[in-house]
């Protein structure tokens, strides 16, 4: 199994891919732009996947972080693609990833620090 930091890490490099994808953008320009909305749906399945393989022990440690929220994001966005609401996803990319982004690069550090 990879080690946590990997998965980690994979998060927030789909995090900075987002806001890369975003910057500049705006809500109505992301909801006529289907390849920027591709792109950032991807990234935001990387994010749910790695949360999914975390280890449940180590998940349960950090229940300030909605792990539980972030799978079953991407679930839907794998197992439900037509369902998906393009403004749940704007605002999950624009507002809810640079959060986690800040969370788990504390995460990171803490796992740097333990080392």
């Amino acid at each position: 199994m990879r080690p946590e930091r990997l998965y980690l890490t994979d998060m927030v490099e789909a995090a900075d891919a987002i806001e890369r994808f975003l910057r500049g953008i705006s809500s109505a320009d992301f909801m006529q732009d289907e390849l920027r909305q591709s792109a950032v749906l991807q990234k935001l399945i990387v994010i749910g996947e790695a949360a999914a393989r975390l280890p449940k022990r180590y998940t349960d440690q950090y229940q300030d972080i909605p792990w539980p929220d972030i799978v079953a994001f991407r679930n839907l966005a794998v197992h439900e693609y037509f369902a998906v609401d393009w403004r749940i996803v704007w605002v999950t990319a624009t507002q809810d990833v640079p959060l986690l982004r800040q969370q788990i690069v504390r995460l990171l550090e803490e796992l740097r620090d333990g080392e």
